[in-house]
């Protein structure tokens, strides 16, 4: 079996994942917060330390300011029903996510003004069309940092700057980017960052954040769920310290454990390495697949413009029976069709049938690259 859908979720986890998941469970199986035994002081312990490892690898200004969630979809969520509200301007690029553009389009149903700016064929955001979009009035600008379905890198530093001048907030959805590209939200200009922790961070499923950065005001924002938070309970409303406001409920901490774990593993092969590994492989697979007839591949052509995705389609092949022969034949194991981002699709020329979506990741052997080339070569000649 071949693993090339990493751009959903990563696999195999590393062996320290599994490690720390089952240590939390076997030794500090407590609910963090919620008492002063040793149990629940421990699981406290570990989930503290992934939020250190998070501020850690993202330039966080401050650990108790990484709020964690279910997955990046709920990050998002949180951030833009919790900052936005009817007459608030945000601005969004034609290559969101559906974790992007479903939440947008609920809230613009209830008085939000949306301006979506359009993208390239390949993916790629002229920053100036951005900054033509931002006005007076506009609150938020969202947009990914990569694509989930041609891996193209969009200009988050120059569309930071912009959304300053005006006094918005720039939030990223990072679930591409995470443990694949170095991210340093004050370096970047980032004021909120939404990461999953199953992608690049190598964690589980079930885990990921949002980040506050020093310039969003906290007070103003909702939390997405209400309750119990083990601190302020004599009182019956949400309690504003961080990061109790927005996590209600107990914490995922087996996950939370296999998250930081992740995070470490990452730090610890550094993420410069792992890109220009990865780097490596993403351009002789991109290269292979290009040149084969009748294909055409989506995004840019130089693979440093993009994460290691390889996003194609082949003329006179639906893109859902390129992918099952793959698996069947094969044993290679990709993702078809629209990938959950209609918009991009739309944006490249896609829609609807969508494309076959080729993904490295960090466990990817060249080998593995290379029988995939010769994979699609074979399914398209037949």
């Amino acid at each position: 079996m071949i693993y090339l859908d990493h751009a959903a979720t990563s696999w195999p986890k590393p062996p320290e994942v599994l490690r720390a998941m089952a240590a939390f469970l076997e030794r500090a199986g407590g609910n963090p917060g919620r008492s002063g035994h040793r149990l629940s002081l421990e699981a406290g312990r570990i989930v503290y330390d992934a939020r250190e490892a998070v501020a850690s690898l993202f330039g966080a200004p401050d650990p108790l300011r990484v709020l964690f969630t279910l997955n990046a979809t709920q990050a998002l969520n949180l951030a833009l029903s919790g900052l936005l509200g009817p007459g608030d301007h945000v601005v969004a690029t034609g290559m969101e996510h559906n974790a992007v553009m479903r939440p947008l389009r609920h809230l613009e149903s209830g008085g939000v003004r949306l301006t979506v700016v359009p993208c390239s064929r390949d993916g790629s955001l002229d920053p100036g069309k951005m900054t033509a979009a931002i006005g007076p009035s506009t609150r938020l600008v969202v947009m990914t940092h990569a694509s989930n379905v041609t891996g193209t890198i969009l200009p988050v530093s120059e569309v930071a700057r912009a959304a300053h001048a005006r006094g918005a907030l720039l939030l990223v959805d990072a679930a591409q980017t995470a443990g694949v590209l170095p991210i340093d939200m004050q370096s970047a200009g980032i004021d909120l960052l939404a990461f999953t922790g199953h992608k690049g961070l190598q964690g589980p499923p079930g885990t990921g954040g949002l980040i506050l950065g020093e310039g969003v005001p906290a007070s103003e924002m909702a939390p997405l769920v209400r309750g119990g938070t083990g601190s302020r309970s004599e009182h019956e409303i949400q309690p504003e310290d961080f990061p109790d406001k927005f996590e209600s409920g107990t914490l995922n901490g087996p996950g939370i454990a296999g998250l930081g774990a992740g995070i470490r593993w990452v730090l610890d092969r550094g993420i410069d390495a792992l890109r220009a590994r990865e780097l490596e492989l993403g351009r002789a697979l991109s290269e292979g697949i290009r040149n084969i007839a009748g294909v055409t591949v989506y995004g840019p052509e130089n693979p440093e413009e993009s994460t290691s995705i390889v996003s194609f389609t082949a003329a006179g092949h639906r893109p859902s029976e390129i992918g099952l022969r793959l698996d069947d034949e094969f044993g290679i194991l990709c993702r078809v069709g629209l990938h959950c981002a209609p918009a991009a699709h739309r944006t490249i020329g896609t829609f609807p049938e969508g494309t076959v979506r080729l993904a490295l990741g960090a466990a990817t052997e060249r080998a593995e690259v290379e029988a995939a080339v010769a994979a699609v070569r074979k399914v398209l000649r037949a």
